[in-house]
C-alpha cells in the first residue's frame, strides 16, 4: 500500500481502466466502489471526446469532472456539460493536419461534438466508432472542422515505428522549431500543440495545455485537492505526464519499459484485472 496519502485515484481509460474489449470488469467496478467507500474520490482522462466516456461515468457512477481529449475539455459527469476546453487555433490544426498527413498517417479530426475524416476505410476506425459510440463524418477537406475550433487531431498508422518517427517530428516542429510559438530566440519558444502515443498506432495532437499532466493541474484546482495527493494510473507515454505531476503513480503491466520506469508502482495487464489489483494492492491495502 502507498505510504503517501491518497485523496484521489486519476485512471486513463483505454488499456487501463478497461480491457482489450473495452469492458469494465466487476473486480474494477468494486474497486471503485471501495475508493469511495474509503474516502478515495475516482475520476478518469482520456484521448476520447465526450460522448465516448459516458458509458464509462454511467458504469461508474461518476461524480467528478471528465478529462475528455487528453483535458483539452472538461464537463460533467452527469450532464457533459462543458466547464472548460482548450481548442487549437485554425492555422495551427491546419499545419498539424497537413504535417500528420506528409508522414503517410491517416489523419481524424475532432471538433465540437463531431469526429471528421476523409476515408471510411482507414484503420482502426471500426474499432474507434465501436468506443466512441457514434459515427465519424466522412469529408473531403476539415473545413468545418476548423471553422468550430479544433479539439483533437489524431494520425493514425498500423505502423508502429511511423507513429513514432511522426510524435518525434511534431514535437520537434511545433513544440520547439518552426511551427512553435516564438519570440526573439529560440529559447524564449513556447509549444504550439502537445503530441504524444496514446496507442502505439494512434498520435494524439492538442492543444498545448491539453495533456494529462495538466489534468492533474486542472482537477486539483477544481477539486481542491494537491496532486501530492493524487494516484494516477496508466499505460502509454502520454501517461508519463500525469505520472510526473502525481505524489504517486501506477503504470499497467503491459506498458512499455520506458512507462514502467516513469511510475512508482507496475501493476498486472489490462486483461488480468490490473487496474483492480493496483487499486487492491497499492491504495486499499
Amino acid at each position: 500500500m502507498a505510504s503517501k496519502k491518497i485523496s484521489i485515484v486519476l485512471a486513463d481509460v483505454d488499456g487501463t481502466l478497461v480491457d482489450s474489449k473495452k469492458r469494465l470488469t466487476e473486480r474494477a467496478k468494486r474497486a471503485i466502489q471501495k475508493l469511495e467507500e474509503a474516502g478515495i474520490k475516482f475520476a478518469v482522462t482520456s484521448g476520447r471526446p465526450p460522448r465516448g466516456m459516458k458509458m464509462i461515468a454511467e458504469e461508474t457512477n461518476l461524480s467528478t469532472p471528465i478529462a475528455a481529449f487528453n483535458g483539452g475539455m472538461i464537463v460533467e459527469a452527469k450532464t457533459l456539460k462543458v466547464l472548460s476546453q482548450q481548442t487549437l487555433d485554425a492555422e495551427t490544426a491546419q499545419a498539424v493536419i497537413k504535417r500528420i498527413g506528409a508522414f503517410n498517417l491517416d489523419v481524424w479530426v475532432y471538433a465540437g461534438v463531431d469526429w471528421y475524416l476523409r476515408d471510411l476505410k482507414a484503420p482502426h476506425r471500426e474499432k474507434e466508432e465501436q468506443t466512441v459510440q457514434f459515427p465519424p463524418k466522412v469529408v473531403e477537406n476539415f473545413d468545418e472542422a476548423l471553422q468550430q475550433g479544433v479539439a483533437k487531431v489524431v494520425g493514425v498508422s498500423d505502423d508502429y515505428n511511423l507513429v513514432a518517427t511522426a510524435e518525434k517530428g511534431i514535437i520537434q516542429e511545433f513544440e520547439h522549431g518552426v511551427h512553435a510559438k516564438c519570440t526573439t530566440t529560440s529559447r524564449d519558444c513556447e509549444p504550439s500543440v502537445s503530441a504524444a502515443r496514446s496507442q502505439p498506432y494512434y498520435l494524439d495532437v492538442t492543444h498545448p495545455k491539453a495533456n494529462k499532466g495538466f489534468v492533474v493541474e486542472m482537477l486539483s484546482d477544481i477539486l481542491k485537492i494537491p496532486p501530492t495527493e493524487f494516484l494516477t494510473i496508466g499505460d502509454m507515454p502520454n501517461d508519463v505526464l500525469m505520472f510526473e505531476k502525481s505524489g504517486s503513480s501506477v503504470a499497467m503491466g503491459q506498458a512499455s519499459e520506458e512507462v514502467k520506469k516513469s511510475a512508482t508502482y507496475v501493476t498486472a495487464g489490462m486483461d488480468d484485472e490490473g487496474f483492480a489489483k493496483g487499486m487492491e494492492q497499492f491504495v486499499l491495502g
